[in-house]
């Protein structure tokens, strides 16, 4: 059937699979099909130059494009890992980390290693050493929805 299609569309059909899946890329998430669809244009535009030669017929044309995939989908993930994705806000959506550093004062007292502090409008469960309410605190690391404290310097 492949063969037929190939046969019948000639070159052509290596552009309509190139531009179905440089469509299909915009439904599917990722960077993925384009390197795809490029190598069946690349092809398609191989079996126009060679349209009259008999050697270049579906059964190098197939290999062809399987070997062209592969080439443009390393040439792609390279390409695309020279950019870095570095974000102005790296903490988004990790609250408990974007806290690590900040002082507090305890709203419970730390006992047994465990109590409470408030942080903007949020209580947070804490652990560190034993330390009566009132005291200051800074956020040493964040574990979930635990924060580690340790006890504060005192400012002027």
């Amino acid at each position: 059937m492949v063969a037929r299609v190939i046969e019948e569309l000639g070159p052509w059909a290596w552009w309509v699979l190139g531009l179905a899946l440089l469509a299909a890329e915009i439904l599917v998430p990722g960077v993925f099909l384009v390197w795809i669809g490029m190598a069946a244009i690349l092809t398609g535009a191989l079996a126009l130059m060679f349209w009259n030669a008999d050697m270049f017929g579906w059964h190098v044309q197939l290999p062809l494009f399987a070997v062209l995939s592969v080439v443009s989908v390393l040439v792609g993930r390279r390409l695309l890992a020279r950019f870095d994705a570095t974000s102005d806000a790296p903490l988004l959506n990790q609250r408990g980390r974007s806290l690590i550093g900040r002082t507090a004062i305890l709203e419970e007292p730390i006992a047994e290693g465990r109590g409470r502090v408030r942080l903007g409008d949020t209580t947070w469960p804490v652990s560190g050493p034993d330390l009566p309410v009132g005291a200051r605190v800074r956020v040493i690391s964040a574990d979930g929805q635990w924060l580690r404290v340790e006890a504060a310097a005192a400012t002027a």
